[in-house]
């Protein structure tokens, strides 16, 4: 069964950095691979896609610039670096496919998220 386990989340001030790791399971990780993030009150969304072989990343204008997503296929992980992280990025950042492939397949399973605050 598909499994996605994220780690990684924390409590950091403004200004500070962390990384984030997800491991997949229970299906060919050949897919583009998404971060995304739903912070208190809102809507999850999409804030960094990779696709199968690491080119053209893409981020959500919100984070442009300061995350950097990445993904081992051997390993069947997807990472994200996030630098200079600021209190509205404070979330809980989940991975999954990218949403063209989630719409595609029928994929309805999430991990448990891990949650990102940024605060002073």
């Amino acid at each position: 069964q598909v499994q996605l386990v994220e780690s990684g989340g924390g409590l950091v001030q403004p200004g500070g950095s962390l990384s984030l790791s997800c491991a997949a399971s229970g299906f060919p990780f050949i897919y583009a691979m998404t971060w995304y993030r739903q912070a208190p009150g809102k809507e999850r969304e999409p804030v960094a896609l990779i696709d199968d072989m690491s080119y053209n990343p893409f981020y959500a204008d919100s984070v442009k610039g300061r995350f950097t997503i990445s993904r081992d296929n051997d390993k069947s992980m997807l990472y994200l670096q996030m630098n200079n992280l600021q209190p509205d990025d404070t979330a809980v950042y989940y991975c999954n496919v990218a949403p063209a492939v989630m719409k595609e397949l029928g994929f309805t399973s999430w991990g448990q998220g891990t949650q990102v605050t940024v605060s002073s």
